[in-house]
């Protein structure tokens, strides 16, 4: 089969584009004919081995990804051949991923893809949607909530944004970077966005949310809004912190304990297995009905991959890189 791999971290340099011998499924495994692979920023940062050494002597990125079920080992129904799939944690605690033409893996990890859903979609599930989503309905939800996503543009946060109108809640914002950023965010289904470059963002939420503040961050970067979340929370507000662009984060004690702030944080490869269902859950039947929209920001060959994570590692992008197998 054709795939991209690394036997040693650094630079997109280390990628190789060849042939490795096409797996076969073990028991309660399905082989899983890709059709698409997504590019995420966890992938080239572990490919850098920014966060992590190599666990693994060589490594098949990227824990995302669609394709068609070819084959099932002992134990799985065979009914399943033919099925379309996405898949969620290709990559993760395992050598091999999605940045190949096969991939064989636990069947849970193959969840099928409702009809309408393209597997260009599908690569884009696993880690963006399930952590914005994981991030809205952790520790009670949004009902009724006044939300801010920050990093509204982004592929998280754009979900985020779609998903909190979903679940109900009063007011969503979201904070962006420029023009067309804001333009994105509010397409997704924003009210309001704040431009975090140019505004006073704590000032401008509380005035958009009549001085209230909000009840839910879905938060992308902890370390560099942790010194700001008590200006612009609610008292009993829930943080959802998926993301920090260092690795420490400050927090002023006194006003955030006196508003009683939660940060709730979490890495959506470690969801336990009710939570990781309920999340599925919820995406499967909005995905049926056709309410979410998805932000394929660019296509490239699987050939292309170095590229592919470059273009993520470089932040430009609204949206979602997938590459096409």
């Amino acid at each position: 089969m054709k795939a991209v791999w690394y036997d040693r971290t650094g630079g997109s340099e280390v990628l190789t584009y060849g042939e490795l011998p096409t797996p076969t499924p073990g028991p309660g495994e399905v082989l899983v004919r890709l059709a698409a692979s997504g590019v995420n920023p966890s992938d080239w940062k572990t490919r850098r081995g920014s966060s992590r050494p190599m666990a693994f002597p060589r490594v098949i990125p990227h824990s995302d990804g669609a394709g068609t079920i070819e084959a099932v080992g002992e134990g799985v129904d065979r009914g399943r051949i033919g099925q379309r799939v996405w898949i969620w944690n290709g990559q993760w605690k395992r050598p091999f991923g999605t940045a190949a033409d096969y991939i064989a893996l636990p069947e849970i990890q193959a969840v099928p893809l409702p009809e309408g859903t393209g597997f260009d979609a599908g690569a884009c599930l696993g880690i963006p949607a399930l952590t914005a989503l994981h991030a809205l309905v952790t520790d009670g939800g949004v009902t009724g909530q006044r939300v801010l996503v920050t990093g509204g543009a982004g592929s998280v946060g754009h979900y985020a944004i779609q998903f909190a109108r979903l679940l109900g809640a009063a007011q969503v914002i979201a904070t962006v970077s420029g023009a067309a950023k804001a333009a994105h965010a509010m397409d997704a289904g924003a009210d309001a966005t704040v431009n975090y470059r140019a505004e006073d963002v704590p000032a401008r939420v509380m005035e958009l949310t009549a001085g209230q503040g909000v009840d839910r961050v879905v938060e992308v970067d902890l370390a560099g809004n942790g010194p700001m979340i008590h200006k612009l929370c609610a008292h009993g507000a829930v943080v959802g912190a998926y993301g920090s662009n260092t690795q420490e984060a400050i927090f002023p004690f006194s006003p955030t304990i006196v508003k009683g702030i939660g940060v709730r944080f979490f890495i959506v490869y470690e969801l336990t297995a009710p939570q990781r269902a309920q999340a599925v859950g919820a995406l499967q039947s909005w995905l049926a009905r056709g309410l979410v929209r998805h932000a394929i920001a660019a296509r490239m060959p699987l050939a292309e991959c170095a590229a592919a994570h470059d273009a993520v590692e470089g932040g430009a992008l609204m949206g979602n890189l997938v590459l096409d197998c």
